[in-house]
C-alpha cells in the first residue's frame, strides 16, 4: 500500500514532467548557449548578424547591440577578425571551417554552416566556435593516447615471436635459492642488472623473474638479443624511425624498442656483441633518460628497467678496446652471476623432471625416467647447462619409442641416443628377483621415481611427503640409480 512520502514523489514527478515538456523560453535558451564551451554566431542570408553568444561577443570585442544587424563583411573591414568563415559559407553554400584569429591575435576554430529551406536557398548561417588553445589540447591528448595504443600495438606484435612459456625457476641448490632471494629485493627497484654466465644458464629466464616480480610487472619485458641484429640496423631498432627516414623503411615509421618497452623492462641479451658505435649511443640514452627516431627532430622521453646479460669476460674486452668502460660500469650496478649448472647439481633432477612435466603436458604423453637416465644425468657435466638438459630431455621425449626414457651413460657424452624400442620393455607386470634387500630397494627407487614426477621434480616437496629429509633423499637417489 503507497504511504503518504511515496505520494508526493509521485505527485512531484508528474509536475517536473509537465514541466519539461513546455517549450524551452528565449531566456533559458539564451543560458544555455552561453554557458556551453562553443561560442555561437548567428546571421541571415546576407551575413547579418541576428545573434551572438557572450563567447562570441568576448572573441569580437563588442556588446550585443553593437553586433547585431551589423554585416559580417563589416567586422572583416574593421580588422576584428582577419576573415569571414560565415561569408564564404554563404558565397559556396558549403560547410565551411578554419582557424580565425582576432586583433589580439587570439584564434578560435571556427565552422560555419548554411542551414537551407524546403526550395534550397538559404535561410541562416549557424558558426560554432572554439578556443584552438583547447582544440590543440584535445589534439595532443588524442595523439597521445594513439601513439600509446600503437605502441602497445607494436609491443603485443612484437612479443607474439617471443616465447612466453612460463619460466618458473628451479632453485633446490643453495646457490639458486640465493640468488633468488637477492633477486627478490632487486627486482623492487629501478637499478639496472647485469646478469653474467655461462650460454645456456637462464639469464633471460632470471630476467623475466625478475621483471615478474618488480613494480613494472604489468608493463613490456622486451628481450633483445644484440647479437641477432645486423649492426647496419641497431640504431633503427633500437630507437625507431619516421616515415622515409631511409630507403625501405616502413611508410607508416617504427617505433624503437626504448619505445616499445616504455614503463616496462628491456633485457639486452649478450650485450658484449653491441659495435663500440652503437655502445655510445646506448650510453647517452642510459645517461640523458632521451631518445631520438632516426629522421627526426623531436626527442621523446624513455622510461624503461634496463637489463643486461652476457657470458663474455667485458673486463677483459675493456682493456682490449672493444667494449666501452664508462657503458659497463653503467649497466653493472647490480651484477649476478648464474653458476654453471655442473656447480648445482641439487637443480639437475628439478629441472628434468620439470621439463618432462612440461613436454608430457604438451603432447599427452606419459613419459617416465628409467633409473639410467637419473644416474647418467646426475654424472654428467653439462657444459650447455640448463639449455643442453632441456633439449636432450626433448630429444628423448620425441624419439622414444616406450614411455620408459632409458640411455646408456656415454649417451650425453657422444650426443647419440641409446634409445629402447617399445619391444625391449616388458608386457606383463614387473617380476622382482633377488634378495628381499634387493628387492626392496627396487621398490622404493620406483616410488621415488613416481613422488618425484607428480612434484615436478622438486626435491623438497617430494622429501616433505616421503617424510625424509631432502639430503637422505639425494643420497637415497644416487644409491637407487
Amino acid at each position: 500500500m503507497a504511504t503518504e512520502h511515496d505520494n508526493l514523489i509521485s505527485r512531484q514527478r508528474k509536475a517536473l514532467t509537465v514541466e519539461l515538456r513546455k517549450p524551452l523560453g528565449p531566456k533559458f535558451l539564451q543560458q544555455i548557449i552561453d554557458n556551453s564551451y562553443d561560442s555561437m554566431f548567428v546571421t541571415d542570408r546576407c551575413g547579418n548578424v541576428l545573434f551572438a553568444s557572450t563567447g562570441s561577443r568576448i572573441f569580437m570585442e563588442a556588446k550585443a547591440e553593437e553586433m547585431i544587424g551589423k554585416n559580417v563583411m563589416d567586422f572583416a573591414k574593421d580588422g576584428i577578425y582577419n576573415w569571414s568563415p560565415t561569408l564564404k559559407a554563404i558565397k559556396t553554400r558549403l560547410v565551411v571551417s578554419g582557424i580565425v584569429t582576432n586583433s589580439h591575435g587570439v584564434q578560435q576554430m571556427v565552422t560555419s554552416k548554411p542551414v537551407m529551406d524546403e526550395n534550397g536557398e538559404i535561410v541562416m548561417v549557424i558558426t560554432n566556435a572554439r578556443d584552438k588553445d583547447l582544440v590543440d589540447q584535445y589534439i595532443t591528448a588524442l595523439e597521445k593516447e594513439r601513439t600509446t595504443a600503437k605502441r602497445y600495438k607494436t609491443a603485443v606484435e612484437y612479443l607474439i615471436e617471443v616465447n612466453l612459456e612460463n619460466n618458473e625457476i628451479v632453485a633446490e641448490s643453495q646457490q639458486m635459492r640465493q640468488i633468488i632471494k637477492m633477486s627478490n629485493v632487486i627486482a623492487r627497484t629501478d637499478s639496472t642488472v647485469m646478469l653474467i654466465g655461462d650460454t645456456g644458464t637462464g639469464k633471460e629466464v632470471m630476467a623475466k623473474h625478475i621483471h615478474r616480480t618488480s613494480l613494472r610487472s604489468k608493463e613490456p619485458f622486451i628481450p633483445v638479443n644484440c647479437a641477432a641484429i645486423p649492426h647496419e640496423l641497431l640504431e633503427s631498432e633500437f630507437f625507431g624511425y619516421i616515415r622515409g627516414a631511409f630507403t625501405g623503411a616502413n611508410p607508416q615509421g617504427k617505433p624503437g624498442l626504448f619505445e616499445i618497452a616504455d614503463k616496462g623492462t628491456l633485457f639486452l641479451d649478450e650485450i658484449a656483441e653491441l659495435p663500440l658505435s652503437m655502445q655510445s649511443k646506448l650510453l647517452r640514452v642510459i645517461e640523458s633518460g632521451e631518445a631520438q627516431r632516426l629522421g627526426d627532430t623531436n626527442i621523446y622521453q624513455t622510461n624503461v628497467r634496463l637489463i643486461a646479460a652476457t657470458n663474455r669476460d667485458l673486463k677483459v674486452m675493456i682493456s682490449q678496446n672493444q667494449f666501452r668502460s664508462d657503458l659497463y660500469y653503467r649497466l653493472n650496478v647490480i651484477p649476478i652471476s648464474l653458476p654453471p649448472l655442473k656447480e648445482r647439481p641439487e637443480d639437475i633432477l628439478a629441472l628434468a623432471y620439470k621439463f618432462l612435466g612440461e613436454l608430457n603436458r604438451k603432447y599427452a604423453l606419459r613419459k617416465v625416467f628409467s633409473s639410467q637416465a637419473v644416474q647418467a644425468f646426475q654424472n654428467y657435466n653439462w657444459p650447455g647447462n640448463v639449455r643442453e638438459l632441456r633439449n636432450v630431455i626433448e630429444r628423448l621425449v620425441i624419439t622414444s619409442a616406450g614411455d620408459n626414457l632409458n640411455f646408456e651413460d656415454d649417451f650425453l657424452v657422444n650426443s647419440k641416443a641409446c634409445l629402447k624400442t617399445e619391444e625391449s620393455f616388458p608386457k606383463t607386470p614387473k617380476a622382482y628377483q633377488g634378495t628381499l634387500k634387493n628387492v626392496i630397494k627396487a621398490v622404493e627407487d620406483e616410488y621415488i621415481n613416481q613422488v618425484l614426477m607428480e612434484c615436478g621434480g622438486r626435491v623438497g616437496e617430494a622429501a616433505k611427503r616421503l617424510g625424509v629429509h631432502r639430503t637422505m633423499l639425494y643420497r637415497k637417489k644416487i644409491i637407487n640409480a
